[in-house]
């Protein structure tokens, strides 16, 4: 019995030995955690990532050229106020005869001389000669042709302005033109042209321009 005794105490204070034991190393443990300048233990979790893009920050864009909105383009004479599409018309059939002269009767039932480029002279049909290349002012026959051909803007609605307006890269940003678009450009201007206007950030060659009631209203170049 003495000896069980004995054996029961021994037993007992090893497990008090290696209770003191195992209570120093935890503690141990966490003193090592808190101390300064330790690596954190390393967790086996991904950690998740969110991307918060600039304030205001949009496309990329310039400003100005975001802000404005592409009108709307119209094609053919269709959706043309009656007197509009009638004047039209007569400009295309005076145009195909390949005289200026053809545009003179025109002109004077418009009731006053539409604004003109380089308008220096009384005379409409001296002007308009004057800004082709050719002696007969064929030219400019051409160039009046193509922009009727093109495709139109309704512009200025309600205000002594309103207008229908061919082509209607004048009123269209060219930022915004699409390849289908770019191939219509180049059918009035060149590339170098176009390089200019990109600089100027305007459509700077002919455009012609018909009030609401059929009134021709000017045919010009410049920005």
């Amino acid at each position: 019995m003495r000896r069980i005794a004995l054996a029961v105490t021994g037993f007992a204070l090893l497990l008090g030995t290696a209770s003191v034991g195992i209570t120093q190393a935890l503690a141990a443990n966490d003193a090592t955690k808190n101390a300064p300048g330790t690596p954190p233990s390393v967790s086996t979790q991904t950690p998740t990532t969110t991307v918060t893009p600039p304030a205001g920050d949009s496309s990329g864009g310039d400003d100005n050229a975001a802000s404005q909105t592409p009108p709307q383009v119209f094609y053919g004479d269709a959706d043309l106020p009656p007197p509009v599409k009638e004047l039209r018309q007569k400009l295309l059939a005076a145009i195909k005869t390949g005289e200026l002269e053809s545009l003179r009767p025109i002109i004077a039932a418009n009731g006053e001389t539409p604004e003109l480029s380089g308008g220096d002279s009384d005379d409409p049909i001296a002007t308009l000669k004057l800004l082709a290349g050719d002696p007969k002012g064929r030219e400019i026959l051409a160039i009046m042709e193509d922009v009727l051909e093109a495709g139109y803007v309704h512009v200025d609605v309600g205000t002594p302005q309103e207008a229908y307006v061919w082509p209607y890269f004048a009123r269209y940003p060219l930022d915004k033109l699409t390849g289908p678009q770019m191939v219509e450009l180049f059918r009035l201007i060149t590339a170098g042209d176009f390089q200019d206007m990109q600089d100027k950030g305007v459509y700077s060659f002919y455009r012609l321009g018909i009030s609401p009631d059929g009134k021709w209203q000017f045919f010009e170049d410049g920005d």
